[in-house]
C-alpha cells in the first residue's frame, strides 16, 4: 500500500477527525482539541512528509550543482585548501540527502508493520540530522564560492556570518519558541 492509498477505515476515521476538530475548533480561537495517540501520530507523519519533500528539493538541487563543479575548467585552478573544501562539501551534501531521503525509505521498508511511532520518530531524527548536514553543506558551498569571488579573510568571515544566521533562525530560534511555550504551559497548570 502507498502512501497515498489508504484502507477505508482509515479515511472514514480521519474525516471524523477532521469533523470533530472542524465543530470542536469553532468554540475558541485558543482553545485546543485533544487528539488521540493515532491522530498525533499521523499528524505529525504527514508534517513529516511536507517538510521533507522541501529539504529534499533543496539538497538535491544543491548537490547536483556541486557535482558539476568537478568538472568546469576553474575547477583545475583550485589550491588545495579549496579542493578540500570541495570535497568535504561534497561528501556532506552526499550525507545530507542520504539522511534526507531516508524517511521514504523507512517508510517502504516498514509500512503495514504497526511501527508509524517509531518511523514518525526515526524520520523526525533524520531529518533534524539531515538538516544539519544541509546547513554545513550550504556553508561550505558558500565558502568555497566566496573565496573565489573575494580575496582574504573577508570570504570566511561572510560564510561564518551566514552560518550564524542559519543557526539562529533554524535551530536557535525554534529552541527558544519551544522552551517559552513549555513555560507557559507550565505556568498554566494548577
Amino acid at each position: 500500500m502507498t502512501m497515498t492509498e489508504r484502507p477505508v477505515e482509515s479515511v472514514e476515521e480521519e474525516a471524523a477527525c477532521c469533523a470533530r476538530h472542524h465543530v470542536q475548533g469553532t468554540r475558541g480561537e485558543g482553545d485546543e482539541v485533544p487528539e488521540t495517540a493515532r491522530e498525533k501520530v499521523n499528524r505529525r507523519w504527514h508534517e513529516i512528509l511536507q517538510e521533507t519533500r522541501v529539504a529534499q528539493t533543496g539538497v538535491q538541487i544543491l548537490f547536483g550543482f556541486l557535482l558539476s563543479v568537478a568538472f568546469t575548467p576553474l575547477f583545475r585552478e583550485l589550491d588545495t585548501f579549496d579542493r578540500g573544501v570541495y570535497v568535504a562539501t561534497v561528501l556532506l551534501g552526499a550525507s545530507a540527502t542520504g539522511a534526507l531521503i531516508a524517511p521514504v525509505s523507512l517508510h517502504r521498508f516498514l509500512s503495514g508493520q504497526r511501527m508509524k511511532d517509531e518511523v514518525v520518530e526515526s524520520a523526525g531524527r533524520l531529518m533534524m540530522c539531515g538538516m544539519v548536514l544541509l546547513a554545513l553543506t550550504i556553508g561550505c558551498t558558500l565558502l568555497l564560492i566566496l573565496r573565489s569571488v573575494i580575496p582574504g579573510p573577508f570570504a570566511e568571515a561572510l560564510a561564518a556570518a551566514v552560518m550564524l544566521w542559519f543557526g539562529i533562525c533554524w535551530y536557535a530560534l525554534p529552541l527558544r519558541l519551544r522552551r517559552r511555550a513549555a513555560r507557559r504551559s507550565s505556568d498554566d497548570r494548577p
